[in-house]
């Protein structure tokens, strides 16, 4: 238990790296918070400035370069994250997400683009502003990021504390988060990876399994606690779900027998007309090798992500009737209220069904590779 819990959580430390590398997007600057962000949105001097909600709503969702605590007044109180980026030309850079101020600000030639398809990234600028055709390779810690770090720390923390009482408390009953981390750590193994792999080998990937459904599964929580260190919007990040996502399929291919490719290349069920000359299902077989991975990578993105949209929707009714009439709002933000609730317990349900479906999957796939199941 305690070797296959450490090794389980080595694979998500290389998730954080590969996310650190893919160049995260970051909006143009810091949320506010909900409230905030209306009355920034209303205290401009630009008459035509009108309450955006879906701007205000992605600005949530979406990657941020410093991590918003919370606004009081006027002062935005973040924690700044590192900044380290590589220019071609000058070498590498190291500062604090806080020399932007926010996006308002360039430092040392670069700056978060404000518009343009490079928006809400940091760009190289010259002397002038002007800005650079080649991007700076950016490999600075993001909110996400950061937010993948501290779900490593609690990971570690949980299983090497459980790991720990295991050595101590031989043949004893579970206690603490033994009683509640025990049911599943067997439900992973017993009902997702010894069916689904097979009795031979599902010991091999079980640790794998154990960390993809772990960390899935307590980010999902995170994400709907909105006070940090909690509140990232991380596995609602297509850059991590597509992390996991490739593991998966990194697995599966290297995992494949010859069973495998025989069903890809050369399906045996398959008449020989559908085969030649025109390889049709072949071509079929070949790409559900990429297609199965990028569902993976879309329904977990898209399924956390639209939770928290519409989560934010209803409670953004509550500006836009008060923008209409102040009485309105008042009106309308029990109702809001109530389905923000209601939309909060329906998450913490889908939190475990996610993490089941990309677990259960995964094991699937890699059954199919070794060809034991049938």
């Amino acid at each position: 238990m305690g070797k296959n819990g450490l090794h389980s959580v080595l694979p998500l430390l290389l998730t954080a790296f590969f996310f650190m590398a893919s160049g995260p997007k970051a909006p143009a600057h810091t949320p506010a918070g909900i409230k905030a962000g209306v009355t920034a949105q209303h205290s401009g001097h630009n008459e035509e400035e009108k309450l955006q909600p879906g701007k205000i709503i992605i600005d949530h969702v979406v990657d941020h370069y410093s991590w918003h605590i919370t606004t009081i007044g006027e002062t935005e109180i973040s924690i700044p994250l590192p900044v380290i980026l590589y220019s071609k030309e000058r070498g590498f850079f190291f500062f604090w997400s806080s020399r932007f101020d926010h996006g308002h600000s360039s430092y040392k030639g670069f700056k978060i683009a404000q518009k343009g398809a490079q928006k809400g990234s940091i760009v190289e600028v010259t002397d002038q502003g002007e800005v650079k055709e080649d991007r700076p390779l950016d490999f600075s810690i993001t909110k996400t990021v950061a937010a993948v770090f501290v779900s490593l720390a609690l990971l570690l923390g949980i299983f090497i504390t459980v790991a720990r009482q295991y050595k101590k408390r031989t043949r004893k009953p579970p206690k603490g988060l033994q009683s509640l981390v025990e049911p599943l750590i067997l439900f992973v193994r017993d009902e997702i990876a010894r069916p689904s792999i097979g009795e031979k080998n599902y010991e091999r990937y079980t640790p794998f399994l154990l960390s993809v459904f772990f960390f899935i599964l307590l980010n999902n929580l995170l994400g709907l606690i909105p006070i940090f260190p909690a509140g990232a919007n991380t596995t609602g990040n297509i850059s991590v779900t597509m992390a996991l996502a490739l593991f998966t399929f990194i697995i599966t291919q290297v995992s494949g027998k010859k069973h495998y490719w025989r069903e890809i290349f050369n399906p045996p069920a398959v008449p020989w007309w559908l085969k030649i000359p025109l390889p049709l299902v072949p071509l079929i077989e070949f790409v559900g090798i990429f297609t199965k991975p990028f569902v993976l990578m879309i329904r977990l993105f898209a399924n956390i992500s639209a939770g928290h949209i519409v989560a934010l929707g209803f409670f953004m009714l509550i500006f836009i009737f008060g923008d209409m009439n102040p009485m309105a709002g008042y009106g309308i933000s029990v109702l809001s209220l109530l389905f923000t609730v209601f939309l909060t317990l329906l998450e913490l349900l889908v939190a475990f069904i996610q993490a089941y479906v990309f677990t259960i999957l995964s094991a699937l796939y890699f059954g199919m590779a070794l060809g034991e199941v049938e």
